[in-house]
């Protein structure tokens, strides 16, 4: 008789299949447990050739950072407001349609393609897209090298917008998933060390030949994008395919593989897959079908909005204006064109310090504590600059120079870096690239909206506002403190597989600290167990 038709043949298969489910899920549930087990320093010490590869992912953001610097800070330089502006009261000024233009549409291509990385990085893998995003910058930044009108150097910023957006969304997602808990809240604070950073190297480049007084005065920030994509794109065919890509896409061997490329043992590699599978799974009826459509549906409406709203308040919190027109502002105030360059360097260096700052506070002080307090002094920082601005004398001039050198050291230590921690750890694993797309596309809307409007509040030509532009920010940034001391939760310290219970069982936003999980049980449980077998 064959085995298929013989009910205690087909009994022990199903006996068989259980129990192998089982083993499964308690090796999920230790290496739930097992990572808690561990400190940062532990970790970095166990996976040496994960922190290679973030950093090296890391690397991508610095990169696509400078990119995007390389274009904004050309308003700054007084030969390219010459070859590309028109004459004004015995200087030269960049029409406000072509700053709105230079600053929206690249924004605006930067949104398009978040949001096509989502789809791109989901279907194709993270490393692919990758490669393109590399291939289009290179077009983007040949293009830019060599225009002599505002028309082509508006393609030019547009192509590498789109560039930017998928090196920075795929950037993001690879870094969450490859970094086990211990390390997470580093590595995705080091994502907005990344973004000061690149621009902290473009000061430098624009200090340097700046004040030249012919075209290399700005094509040299252009001529050093080749620079910095070459040394992204050398080691890229190298780059281990995430994962969680790799599970979701049931290609579990490929999975193993890519693990122990990452410097997991076999056992190790095993154990973390079978994780995956557990996490993956316990949402999986929840994102069925992982479209754009699945972030706002039941459950994971709320873990969508509150992924993405605190990179949304960097546009509201003064960011568009105060990073974007710094050193411009800094030269309507009456400070020379070379000493503008210079502070622009200090602040540079300030915030790459305050960057590196947050690293310490952001698992110590927690994410929510971090942001609250970020926020309160964001407020007063912004009011302070405001009121600076309004009053015109020099001295208060530079006093108003000075707060907003304190306020980007603030927001850089504070909601700078916690962003890019909370989008990557609370999105739906599932949805995380798509969640990370979102986040960065709607960031960006609102830059584009902020890019467009405000060269006709804040330049002299125009509506003339200067400074007192700020009240506007000031507004927006304190609605935006009221909205993160009641949404916004704690997640230091947790798995996915936590933070995924945490919302399935709808547990308030101030409760997440010091709510027991089931799955820390379960990891305590499976932990004995193992020990008991030994």
């Amino acid at each position: 008789m064959e085995d298929g038709n013989n009910p205690v043949s087909s009994n022990k298969e199903t006996v068989v299949e259980i129990e192998d489910s089982k083993h499964v899920e308690d090796l999920g549930h230790l290496v739930n447990q097992e990572e808690h087990d561990v400190n940062w320093w532990q970790c970095i010490k166990q996976n040496p050739k994960i922190v290679m590869w973030c950093l090296y992912s890391i690397w991508f953001i610095i990169l696509a950072s400078f990119d995007n610097a390389a274009g904004i800070s050309t308003i700054s330089i007084p030969e390219f407001r010459k070859d590309f502006g028109s004459p004004f009261n015995g200087d030269y000024v960049l029409p406000a349609r072509w700053q709105s233009a230079y600053n929206g549409a690249p924004t605006a291509f930067t949104v398009a393609s978040s949001l096509s990385a989502g789809l791109i990085a989901d279907r194709f893998g993270r490393k692919l897209t990758f490669f393109i995003a590399f291939i289009v910058s290179f077009i983007g930044v040949t293009v830019e090298m060599i225009s002599t009108t505002n028309a082509v150097f508006f393609v030019g910023k547009s192509v590498n917008g789109v560039a930017i957006g998928l090196i920075i969304s795929v950037g993001m997602t690879y870094v969450g998933e490859i970094t086990p808990p211990a390390l997470r809240g580093l590595t995705t604070a080091a994502c907005a060390l990344a973004f000061t950073f690149g621009p902290w190297i473009g000061s430098f480049i624009v200090l340097g030949t700046g004040t030249k007084t012919n075209r290399w005065a700005y094509r040299a920030m252009f001529a050093s994008q080749y620079g910095f994509n070459v040394t992204g794109f050398v080691f890229l065919w190298w780059l281990p395919e995430s994962p969680w890509w790799l599970v979701s896409k049931n290609r579990k061997e490929a999975a193993l593989q890519s693990l122990q490329i990452l410097g997991l043992s076999v056992t190790d590699a095993h154990k973390k897959v079978a994780n995956i599978e557990l996490t993956l799974e316990a949402n999986r009826q929840e994102t069925d079908g992982a479209t754009y459509f699945e972030c706002f549906r039941r459950s994971n409406l709320r873990r969508t909005i509150i992924s993405i709203a605190p990179l949304s308040i960097h546009a509201f919190a003064g960011i568009s204006f105060l990073g974007t027109y710094f050193a411009y502002y800094i030269q309507l105030s009456g400070i020379s064109t070379e000493n503008s360059f210079r502070i622009g360097v200090i602040n540079g260096i300030a915030n790459v310090i305050a960057n590196l700052v947050s690293l310490l506070f952001i698992d110590r002080v927690g994410r929510r504590n971090l942001s609250l307090i970020g926020m309160v002094l964001i407020v007063l920082l912004l009011a302070a600059f405001s009121a600076c601005a309004a009053v015109g004398t020099p001295l208060a001039a530079k006093v108003s120079v000075a707060c907003v050198m304190i306020w980007a050291v603030v927001f850089n230590v504070t909601i700078g870096a916690t962003a890019y921690t909370i989008v990557t750890e609370i999105a739906t694993p599932r949805l995380r690239v798509k969640t990370i797309a979102l986040g960065l596309a709607l960031q960006n809307t609102w830059n584009t909206m902020w890019a467009f409007v405000l060269p006709f509040i804040f330049n002299p030509n125009e509506a003339n506002l200067g400074g007192k532009t700020g009240f506007i920010f000031v507004g927006f940034s304190f609605l935006a403190l009221v909205y993160m001391f009641f949404y916004q939760p704690e997640t230091a310290h947790r798995t996915y597989e936590e933070i995924d219970e945490l919302f399935a069982k709808r547990v308030p936003a101030r409760a997440f600290k010091t709510y027991q999980t089931e799955a820390e049980l379960k990891g305590i449980e499976a932990k004995g167990r193992e020990k008991t077998h030994v």
